[in-house]
């Protein structure tokens, strides 16, 4: 019998390169696929999609989504979600435009202050912080699903940007030099090295969560519970405090989305960011992290996003109806995760062939 398993596992050595090691590598390298047949079908189509002003406008609707994706992609390593992150990226924007434009009134002292420009964008990206780990904890403390308490503070999210001007537009968010409140568009439209903010702080906090998820012990804990939590809680991981920060993280990148937004519109509307966390969800599984958690990488949610990215701008140009638009978005969500449920299939019938060979 042992005998008959040297032959076989030999034979499978001598086979080289199988079928399923083709499947596998086109799953793990579906987004990359996805990019480089949309960047071909698109150009085909217009010669100067890919000219270098259209590269760079492209990038920076690119950022936006990937920003979000980045934090949704720590949600989602966790086997959890988070609906709203669009919603807290329209009420970060409209607390940024009350506080530059109204800034903070203090009746009993009978003035009204005016914060600095990075003060403002300080309480805005804590503001931000904080609505993600109020979803941490409801989660955490009270054992409510993902799902369900996200889709809370989605609608709690937006009827504060509603409530922050009774549902207008702060408009014109230049500040006023006498009350050094200056300078707020820049982050939006200023450029270093002739290359725009939002893609600096795209590539800057794409590095840092590269960097947090595969060289720090808190990346681990979080592949760790998605993997399996209670094996990870056993092995000492502070599951509770790790999901918390994870969320944290997810309202972070939202805010920082709001602020980019309203600085590139020099305005804040309350219906800011709507569904953008249907793009960042569809970015993040794209790119190859599993719905199930535990699986994935944030250079495959950078190049997801780069997917959803072009594949929207493509369709402007092309001239496709936005209703078309939202049918190909949504058809993609679907295929993504058709897909991501085949490879998890598939890497259970491989694991399970490995362990009858070991026999």
């Amino acid at each position: 019998m042992q005998q008959e398993n040297k032959l076989n596992s030999g034979q499978l050595k001598k086979r080289g390169i199988t079928k399923t090691d083709v499947q596998q590598f086109l799953l793990r390298g579906r987004a990359f696929i996805a990019l480089i047949l949309v960047l071909v079908v698109f150009t085909s189509m217009s010669p100067q999609f890919l000219s270098t002003g259209n590269i760079v406008i492209m990038s920076k609707h690119v950022a936006i989504n990937a920003l979000l994706a980045i934090g949704m992609t720590f949600v989602i390593l966790t086997g959890g979600i988070d609906l709203s992150v669009g919603s807290i990226v329209g009420m970060t924007a409209m607390i940024a435009g009350g506080l530059i434009n109204e800034g903070i009134n203090l009746p009993q002292l009978g003035v009204i202050v005016y914060p600095h420009t990075w003060t403002i964008i300080a309480i805005s990206l804590a503001i931000g912080t904080l609505m993600g780990a109020i979803s941490g904890l409801i989660i955490t403390r009270f054992n409510v699903a993902p799902f369900i308490a996200t889709l809370g503070m989605l609608y709690v999210a937006r009827g504060i940007a509603g409530l922050r001007n009774n549902g207008y537009t702060f408009p014109n968010l230049i500040g006023r030099s006498e009350y050094g409140n200056t300078g707020f568009p820049i982050l939006g439209a200023g450029s270093f090295l002739g290359i725009n903010y939002s893609i600096w702080l795209m590539v800057a906090f794409a590095v840092v969560a590269y960097i947090v998820s595969s060289r720090l012990p808190f990346g681990r804990h979080v592949y760790a519970i998605g993997g399996n939590e209670r094996a990870a809680e056993l092995s000492g991981v502070r599951v509770n405090r790790t999901k918390v920060i994870v969320y944290s993280i997810s309202g972070f990148c939202a805010a920082m989305v709001g602020l980019i937004i309203a600085s590139q519109l020099v305005a804040a509307h309350p219906a800011t960011g709507e569904s953008f966390e249907l793009t960042a969800i569809a970015a993040v599984v794209l790119g190859g992290t599993s719905l199930d958690g535990g699986r994935g990488s944030i250079g495959g949610t950078l190049i997801g996003a780069f997917v959803i990215g072009v594949l929207g701008d493509g369709l402007v140009m092309m001239g496709v109806s936005s209703f078309w638009q939202n049918v190909i978005k949504g058809a993609v969500i679907v295929l993504a995760v058709i897909i991501d449920q085949v490879q998890a299939r598939m890497q259970e019938r491989i694991a399970l062939q490995k362990q009858q060979e070991m026999k």
